[in-house]
This record gives C-alpha cells, structure tokens and sequence, in this order.
C-alpha cells in the first residue's frame, strides 16, 4: 500500500515537471497571449503542500503559481486558461499570474508582490474567528520578503494566534543576479525567532521528506494556533548557471550546498549540480530504468490529453 502510494507521489513530481516542458515547447512556439513564470526545479515543494492539504485547508499563492496549479489539476485547463479560452481553468479570466482554482483549494493568487500574504493572514483569522477546520497555506519568494507586508503579516498571526503556514521559496536569485550581489543577507530564522515564530529550512528537494516535514509542520501549527516560517531552497532549472569565468571541463566544485560539475561552452562555462534537482532526487528511491519508463507513459498521457 505504502509503496504504491509513494510510487504515485513519484508519478505526481514527474507529471509537473513534464507538463511544464511541454508549456515551455508552447511559450517557445508563440503560442501563449501571457506571460508565463516556469518553475523547474520547484516540482517538490509544491507537489508536497499539494499532498498534505485537506478539503479544509485553503492555498495561497505568488505570481509564479505555475507547479502548484498544476499539482492541484490536470495540464489541459491550464493551457487552455493561457489561451484565454472559456474552457481554461478559470475561463480564460485570470491567465497566469492570478491564476486560482478555488475548487482545489487554491483561494487566491496575486501577481502584485507581497499582496498575498495579508490576503492569506485574512483568510486564517477568519478560520480562527469561525472555528472552521483545516490550515491556510501561503507560498511567498526571496524577494517578497524585503516587503514590508512579511514581517506585518506574521507580526499579525503570531498576536492573533492565528495557524498559517508561510512557505518562502528561496533560489538565491533576483532575476539575473544573485541575490547576495543586490543586497544585505535576510537571516529568516533570526527574523522569525524576533517574533517568537518557528521557522524550519528545508533544501533536499526530496518530495517524501517534504511531505513528512509539512504534516508535522501543519499538526504543530494547528494545535499551537500560530505562524510557522518555512524556507526552501530550490534549484531553479537545475541549477544550470551561466558564468563568464572559464574553468576546467568536467572539475567537480562545491556550489549552494551540492557538487556542480562544469561544462565548458563557447558562451563561458556553465555549473550545474542536478543531484538536488527533485527529478534527480528520485534515484534515491528508484532506478534510472524505472523514473524513464514513468516519463514516457506520462508523458504520452499528456500529449493525448492535449491533443
């Protein structure tokens, strides 16, 4: 039972990752009316909260909503809302930053930064206030919490007690610039400590270590009525990073926490180390063999499924 429940969570991670290539072959093509915000490499995190959450429980969500939408449903109305079609998940009205789908538990998205996260404090006074069950949910960036609306926002649930898990994901980057060039270093567990909020970090990208870590997150929340800080680090695309430097082919280095090995192009040299990407995480658990073989069927389910 076990085994084929986590062999499905697997089938979940590769169906995201999948599906967004598939988006990204149609962005490519010209074929999209909106702008888009890929999230390769964030498969794990979202298809975890995807996992934990109950009828109850309510999600929040940033303009790079894209994984955790297509966690919570199916790839063909989501292209279809990019298209701005009635037959889209939302009808063709929201496109893809404020991209929601109340019926799966995702209330509210905002493509203005840092807006969602007094939306999502709402939400959880309201449950509080009500006494309904389950948890709100709010998925925030490395940049939003620069803004103002972060520390206001926990500073509110943690003096109303209310039970809020604020998960920032964090791939050390402000577009094309790594964040430790653009300014001073956040310490999030200082900030959280500041205001009596737990905080965690998460960084191993393994969907069944996150599902564990979030249940036990999501019970102490609930039962303690308070804010929780949870940073993970990601390895957007990979963690492919174009650099300018030259260095030796195929030398191994030690890069945000894992080996990167290096691979020289005529651009520069590019580092990746794709033992941290959550795809490559699942060869903890399977073989080479069986992760293809999951690819394939899937990926030939969501080609039909397109068509």
């Amino acid at each position: 039972m076990q085994e084929q429940k986590n062999l499905n969570i697997a089938k979940e991670l590769l169906r995201v990752r999948l599906s967004q290539m598939v988006i990204n072959e149609k962005y490519k093509n010209g074929d999209f009316k909106v702008p888009i915000h890929l999230a390769f490499g964030h498969e794990a995190i979202a298809v975890a909260v995807s996992s934990i959450m109950d009828s109850e429980d309510k999600l929040v969500l940033s303009h790079r909503n894209i994984h955790y939408n297509l966690a919570r449903a199916s790839l063909k109305p989501e292209i279809d809302e990019y298209l701005l079609k009635e037959k889209g998940l939302s009808k063709g009205q929201l496109g893809s930053m404020n991209l929601a789908n109340e019926e799966k538990g995702i209330i509210y998205t905002s493509s203005i930064l840092g807006n969602n996260l007094p939306v999502a404090t709402g939400l959880a006074l309201s449950k509080k206030a009500k006494n309904e069950k389950g948890i709100v949910i709010v998925e925030t960036g490395d940049g939003a919490i620069e803004e103002g609306t972060f520390y206001e926002s926990l500073l509110f649930s943690k003096s109303n007690d209310c039970s809020l898990l604020v998960i920032v994901e964090n791939n050390e980057w402000s577009l094309a610039t790594r964040i430790n060039q653009r300014r001073y270093n956040i310490n999030l567990s200082k900030f959280s400590e500041s205001l009596g909020v737990r905080y965690e970090k998460i960084n191993s990208n393994d969907v069944y270590e996150y599902i564990k870590k979030l249940e036990e997150l999501k019970k102490y929340s609930i039962e303690n009525k308070t804010p929780v800080c949870i940073e993970v680090e990601l390895t957007t695309l990979g963690c492919w990073i174009l650099r300018n430097d030259q260095v030796p082919t195929g030398k191994f280095v030690n890069y945000h926490g894992g080996p990167a090995r290096i691979v020289n192009l005529k651009e520069g040299s590019i580092i990746t180390y794709s033992d941290k990407d959550p795809v490559f995480v699942l060869k903890k658990y399977y073989e080479r063999n069986i992760i293809n073989d999951l690819s394939k069927d899937i990926l030939k389910k969501l080609e039909e499924e397109i068509i």
